[in-house]
């Protein structure tokens, strides 16, 4: 199974008139890393970056003046996550984005199915919050430490260590995929078990000078002693 993990900064968050100026991505096979990833700046072709938005990514337009446009970007983009699912934390910013992108070049949006929302998993996990990624982190013991500033392939990075941890952690996985999972975790074996009598009981590991000695120290306990209740009195039986 192949996931591409990913996150986008923008110059902005209305997908209507602001553009995407960098993403990030990660991919995975079987819920591991393969060492695939996929990074661009991006020219916003003259759309001017938002002074909150810049705050949060700290990307500037003299840093994206000298970069490709999205037209530079799209076909390789597009190669690199041809047939995989993507995962995303508040996947509906990012995708919307993304497909504002390919509208512009005609390019046909990405199908819902494929995306996975690690926010909406973590809300359903985590009801009482918080989700954020940097609270998710510190909920999984994940080092953010570095993160002084959102940025897209650092971004993915730790969102592919806490996508794998809301899954249920790494050993988990070990290259089965979640329906292969919760295949074996439904499957019950039931196994009878019918215990019989030895045909031929196995002698008492006792020896008569033992009985002997055990039944002379009873009798020195007193009528009190708990060993002289009639339930106790019986002599013991060969061992099964």
């Amino acid at each position: 199974m192949r996931e591409i993990v990913f996150d986008t900064e923008t110059t902005g968050l209305d997908h209507r008139v602001e553009r995407v100026i960098e993403i990030g991505a990660i991919e995975l096979v079987n819920r591991f890393p393969t060492g695939r990833t996929f990074h661009v700046y991006i020219n916003p072709d003259g759309r001017a970056i938002d002074p909150e938005a810049q705050a949060v990514h700290g990307i500037t337009m003299e840093q994206l003046a000298d970069k490709p446009t999205f037209a530079g970007i799209i076909d390789d983009f597009e190669a690199f996550i041809d047939g995989a699912t993507l995962v995303a934390h508040n996947a509906g910013f990012d995708m919307n984005f993304i497909n504002a992108e390919f509208a512009r070049f005609a390019r046909p949006p990405v199908d819902p199915a494929r995306v996975v929302d690690t926010l909406a998993i973590a809300r359903r996990k985590h009801p009482m919050g918080p989700n954020s990624l940097d609270a998710l982190c510190k909920r999984y013991g994940i080092d953010n430490s570095h993160r002084t500033r959102h940025g897209a392939l650092l971004d993915s990075g730790l969102l592919a260590e806490v996508y794998i941890e809301l899954l249920g952690g790494k050993q988990a996985t070990f290259g089965l995929s979640v329906a292969e999972q919760a295949t074996s975790r439904a499957e019950t074996v039931e196994v009878s078990i019918t215990l019989t009598a030895r045909a031929e009981p196995l002698p008492s590991r006792l020896t008569e000078a033992e009985r002997q000695a055990h039944s002379k120290l009873v009798a020195s306990l007193g009528e009190k002693a708990i060993w002289l209740k009639p339930e106790l009195q019986a002599q013991p039986a060969a061992e099964a």
